[in-house]
This record gives structure tokens, sequence and C-alpha cells, in this order.
């Protein structure tokens, strides 16, 4: 099975200046805690991850102003790629090797074509979600080492 097989097309993407209400707005409207940052929308090159626990943390917890911040201020810069062509066991090990519980899947330009995430992975009936959520849930003692697959 490959990740175009279980992954979810077209995510909806903001941009590093895109304001942190509106990204959070997008999360509602999509019914998603997860949003890729991409470099801008026509080349969609991902450079970043914004999560509904970034917001809250990086931004609520912090105090700061929220209606003044942007979605660069609480993503995080790090982020696993892989593509619509690679095997979903491919994917888990890239999920479980660097601790992430969502991956951007990038096209042949790097644009950021979708996501797969643990829910996805459980749609895969080889029973691959116990394994990557027990490897994804595995204190480590430093970050990740998280890298472009």
């Amino acid at each position: 099975m490959q990740v175009k097989d279980v992954m979810t097309s077209n995510p909806t993407c903001c941009t590093p200046d895109t304001p942190l209400p509106e990204v959070a707005r997008m999360m509602e409207q999509h019914d998603c805690g997860c949003i890729p940052v991409v470099e801008n929308q026509d080349s969609k090159k991902p450079v970043g991850m914004i999560t509904d626990r970034d917001i809250a943390l990086r931004g609520v917890a912090s105090g700061q102003d929220t209606q003044s911040m942007t979605a660069r201020d609480c993503m995080s810069t790090s982020v696993v790629t892989v593509t619509p062509e690679d095997s979903v066991d491919e994917c888990c090990k890239a999920m479980e090797d660097n601790q992430v519980r969502r991956v951007a899947v990038v096209d042949h330009q790097g644009g950021c074509c979708g996501m797969v995430s643990q829910a996805d992975v459980a749609l895969d009936t080889s029973g691959k979600v116990g394994s990557v959520v027990r490897e994804v849930s595995q204190p480590t003692d430093s970050a990740p080492n998280i890298s472009s697959q």
C-alpha cells in the first residue's frame, strides 16, 4: 500500500505570515489539529507545521497577544515529508524515527499535496497503527533530529 492510498489530499495550508486567529479558524473549519505552513500558496513548499497545541502553548500560554501573532510565531520549522509513491511502511518508519504524529506529503516539485496522520495510518489494514503510536510516544532524552525524507 502506498502513501497516496491513505493520505488526506490537498490539505489546507497557511503561510508564515497568516494571522494566528485565521490559522485557528482554518483548523476549526476543516476539523483538523495541524496545518502545514508553506513558503507561499504557489509553490506550496512546506517550511513548517502548526498544531492546535502549538497555538495553545507557544501563543496563549506564553501570555502574548495572539491577535497580533502569525503562524511564524508558533510553528515548528522542522517538517518530515514523504511522497505519494512511498510505501505506508516507509511513512510509518519516518513517523517513528522522528517521533511525529503527522507528515507532509510532497509532490515531485516539493509542494505539499497531502498529509498523513496516525488516524490515516489506522486505515491501513496491516496493523501498523499500534507500532507507530508506540514508537512515536516513546520518551526521548533530546529533541528528535527531524529532517526531510
